[in-house]
C-alpha cells in the first residue's frame, strides 16, 4: 500500500476524480509539450457523463491554453477497459499532425494510473508491507501497539507534519464554511445549509445540540468542496465532510488534544487505504459505497479509537461504517457533487460516531470482519449496473439534465 498522503490529499474541489486527477494529468502532458501548436483531449465513460457539471473540462482547460488551444470532445457511452475514467490526450504539431497520445484514468481520490501495473508511470513503491486489517490487527495485538502506531513505522519521519497540515486544512474548511452563506454554483441553485444548522443546533439541549453540531461540520467542509474550495479528500472530494466532521465535533466537544486527533486521522488513513489497495474508493468504478462508505468507515475507526478502544472495537466500527453503505449508488443530480452528495455525507457522520458507540459497547468479537466487507464491497460495485455509478444516468439524477 502508498503512503497515506495519496488518501489525504490537499486541493480544491469538487471532485477529487473529475477535477483533480483530470487537472493534474494535463499539467504533466503540458510539461511534456511546451512545443504543442494544439492539444485535443477525448473525455470516456464516468468522466465524460457528468464532466460538465464536475468542472472537468474547466480543470484541463485552465491548464493546456496556457500553452495551445484545446478542444474537448465527449464520448459518455465508450468505456475503456482499465476504469471508468478514462481520458486520452494528443498533442498537435503545426501541420495539425499528432505528435504524441496518452491514455490516461482517474482512478479516485486524485490519483491517477496508465493501467500498466508495476511499469506505470505513477507506481510507486509501497510504503506498508501488511495489506489487510487482519493481518495489521494481528501485529496490534502482538506487540500492544495501536494502528496509527503501524502507522509510524512505515511512514516517512515528515507524515506527522503532514498529518498536521491536514488537520489544519480540514479545521479551515470546516470554519469558512460555516461562515459561508448563498447558493452553491450550479443549476440548481441549492442553498447552503451549513450556517443555520450550526445556529438551530445551539438552540437545542445538549442531547440534539450534538447531532446538529456534526450536521453542520459536515455540511460546511462538504459545500466548501461543492464550491471549489480547498478540501482534503478524505479519501475524495465527494466524502470529504465525514471525517474531518467528526473530528472538529469531537476536538471541540471533548477537548482531545492534537497529538490525539492527528493519530486518529493516521488511524483513519489506514483504513482508507486498505480499501484503496484492496477495493477501490472511485464513485465511477464502485459506486457511493466506495466513497460516504469508505469515509465513514475510517471516521468509524477514528473516533472508536479516540475514545479508547481496543484494535478488536476499532476494526468492529470500522466495518459496520462501511457494511451498513454497502450497494450505495452514486448519482449526482446534473453531475454535480450536490444532490445528494452533500447531505450523504452529514448522516454518514453521524452514522460513524453511532458505530463507534456500538462497538464500544462490545468485546470486539463479531462474525463479519472488516476485510471481508471490503471483498464484499468490491464485488457489489462490480455488480452495480454502470447508470448508478456517477454516470447520472439513473437513480436520483435520471430526471435531471444541464
Amino acid at each position: 500500500m502508498e503512503s497515506l498522503k495519496e488518501i489525504f490529499r490537499i486541493g480544491k474541489g469538487p471532485s477529487s476524480s473529475h477535477t483533480m486527477g483530470p487537472q493534474q494529468a494535463a499539467i504533466i502532458f503540458a510539461e511534456r509539450h511546451p512545443e504543442a501548436a494544439r492539444f485535443e483531449v477525448t473525455l470516456y465513460g464516468s468522466l465524460a457523463a457528468t464532466g460538465k457539471g464536475h468542472m472537468t473540462d474547466k480543470a484541463i482547460v485552465d491548464v493546456l491554453k496556457q500553452v495551445a488551444p484545446v478542444d474537448i470532445k465527449w464520448l459518455p457511452e465508450v468505456f475503456l477497459p482499465y476504469h471508468p475514467n478514462g481520458m486520452v490526450f494528443r498533442s498537435l504539431g503545426t501541420a495539425q499532425e499528432i505528435t504524441d497520445e496518452w491514455t490516461v484514468y482517474s482512478i479516485g481520490g486524485g490519483a491517477l494510473s496508465e493501467g500498466k501495473g508495476s511499469d506505470d508511470h505513477f507506481h510507486r513503491a509501497p510504503v506498508y508491507d501488511l495489506h489487510t486489517l487482519r493481518e495489521i490487527q494481528d501485529w496490534c495485538e502482538k506487540n500492544g501497539r495501536g494502528y496509527w502506531e503501524y502507522v509510524e513505522q512505515c511512514e516517512d519521519d515528515d507524515i506527522w507534519d503532514y498529518l498536521r497540515e491536514v488537520w489544519q486544512t480540514m479545521r479551515a474548511a470546516v470554519e469558512r464554511g460555516l461562515d459561508s452563506e448563498g447558493a452553491l454554483p450550479g443549476p440548481l441553485n441549492l442553498a447552503r445549509k451549513a450556517p443555520t444548522y450550526f445556529v438551530k443546533a445551539r438552540a437545542y439541549k445538549p442531547s440534539l445540540q450534538s447531532r446538529g453540531m456534526v450536521y453542520a461540520y459536515a455540511l460546511a467542509v462538504s459545500e466548501e468542496n461543492a464550491s471549489g474550495g480547498t478540501i482534503v479528500t478524505a479519501p475524495t472530494c465527494g466524502a470529504c465532510g465525514v471525517v474531518p466532521g467528526v473530528l472538529y465535533h469531537l476536538s471541540k466537544g471533548h477537548e482531545f488534544t492534537e497529538t490525539k486527533i492527528l493519530h486518529a486521522l493516521a488511524t483513519a488513513g489506514l483504513f482508507g487505504n486498505i480499501v484503496k489497495f484492496n477495493a477501490s474508493i472511485s464513485g465511477a468504478e464502485v459506486g457511493c459505497q466506495g466513497e460516504v462508505g469508505v469515509a465513514c468507515a475510517m471516521a468509524s475507526a477514528a473516533s472508536c479509537q479516540l475514545f479508547g478502544g481496543s484494535p478488536s472495537q476499532i476494526e468492529y466500527a470500522a466495518e459496520m461504517g462501511l457494511e451498513h453503505h454497502l450497494g450505495m449508488t452514486c448519482d449526482p443530480v446534473c453531475g454535480l457533487v450536490q444532490i445528494p452528495c452533500i447531505e450523504r455525507n452529514a448522516f454518514a457522520a453521524c452514522r460513524a460516531l453511532d458505530a463507534q458507540l456500538y462497538a464500544s459497547f462490545s468485546d470486539g468479537s463479531h462474525r463479519v470482519s472488516f476485510d471481508r466487507v471490503v471483498e464484499v464491497m468490491k464485488q457489489t460495485g462490480h455488480d452495480i449496473p454502470s447508470l448508478y455509478k456517477e454516470t447520472s444516468a439513473g437513480g436520483l439524477a435520471k430526471d435531471y439534465e444541464l
